[in-house]
């Protein structure tokens, strides 16, 4: 995909956007564009020579016409042929290439999220299409990184779903505990959790945040065994109102569940606890790439190939 061009006389100078509809319908403007960008981006960087695994060397390709859904390209030496689509989320999918394209656009673009409702007025799909697209699109090309965090990292527990009714003591029966993990200045980590006990955090704290950390966290007891662990631990005291004290609080992972949270309620208004990692995800994913300066389409689209 060539550079974001600033000089663009479509986008306005004050433009925070980093890739627009129009460059997008320039760039991707059906499928036979969409299958030579996935050709060239996985195979063929001159669109013309790949390495054959008959051939076992590089050799030159030609695309021929035929009949079927998904074009090929074919080694003019032994006849084998590659398919683009192979190994991807696009693989053996009847939607059309275009249309998996713009959908990744779509979701890239928006700051909240977009409903698979939504997803299906846009595309001109069915509901259960779209709700496949997005389904593979969170969860195979938005997938958390597993890198470890390090420096100050801050931490905090949070419930995800309906109206709170408490089942047992600290257990609500129509929530799902989810707990966060951020970088100051740097990444975020979100994941579902069996429950907030306070082996559980710790554990997936010494999992994911190298030793000697600096962690923040609020004053809940289940925190207290991270000294133990190698991690110089800092607290901040909400039930006395105190939100931040010095350097210690932990506004930024709170800043990103009220993101996850605003947008659950108003783009998805339920989610279930089965799919909920995935919603996870998309947010996470979002957060951690919006300032990078390729922007999220091409970010989306590299893994849609790697």
């Amino acid at each position: 995909m060539p550079p974001v061009d600033r000089n663009n006389p479509k986008r306005a100078a004050s433009s925070e956007s980093q890739y627009s509809l129009m460059e997008f319908n320039r760039d991707f403007p059906d499928d036979a564009t969409c299958l030579e960008w996935l050709w060239r981006n996985r195979y063929a960087g001159d669109g013309k020579h790949a390495d054959c695994p008959k051939c076992e060397q590089r050799c030159y390709f030609k695309r021929y016409e035929t009949t079927q859904q998904r074009q090929s390209w074919t080694c003019t030496s032994c006849g084998h042929h590659i398919h683009p689509t192979a190994g991807t989320i696009f693989h053996k999918s009847s939607t059309s290439l275009h249309l998996w394209f713009y959908a990744m656009y779509l979701m890239t673009s928006t700051r909240c999220g977009i409903s698979a409702k939504q997803l299906e007025r846009e595309l001109g799909v069915t509901y259960k299409t779209a709700w496949r697209m997005a389904n593979l699109i969170r969860n195979e090309l938005m997938e958390q990184d597993s890198g470890p965090l390090t420096g100050k990292v801050e931490v905090d527990e949070t419930w995800v779903g309906g109206k709170r009714r408490v089942a047992t003591a600290g257990v609500y029966d129509n929530k799902t505990p989810v707990m966060g993990l951020v970088e100051r200045k740097g990444q975020v980590r979100a994941f579902v959790v069996p429950d907030s006990r306070g082996k559980t955090l710790v554990t997936e704290i010494g999992l994911r945040v190298l030793p000697r950390s600096i962690i923040y966290t609020d004053e809940y007891a289940g925190y207290n065994r991270l000294q133990r662990r190698g991690y110089v631990h800092r607290r901040v005291h909400h039930a006395a109102k105190v939100y931040v004290d010095g350097d210690k609080h932990t506004n930024t992972i709170e800043g990103f569940w009220s993101l996850v949270k605003r947008g659950i309620d108003g783009v998805y208004h339920a989610v279930s606890a089965k799919h909920l990692q995935g919603y996870l995800n998309e947010y996470a994913w979002r957060y951690n790439g919006r300032r990078d300066p390729r922007g999220l389409f091409e970010l989306v689209l590299r893994r849609a190939v790697s």
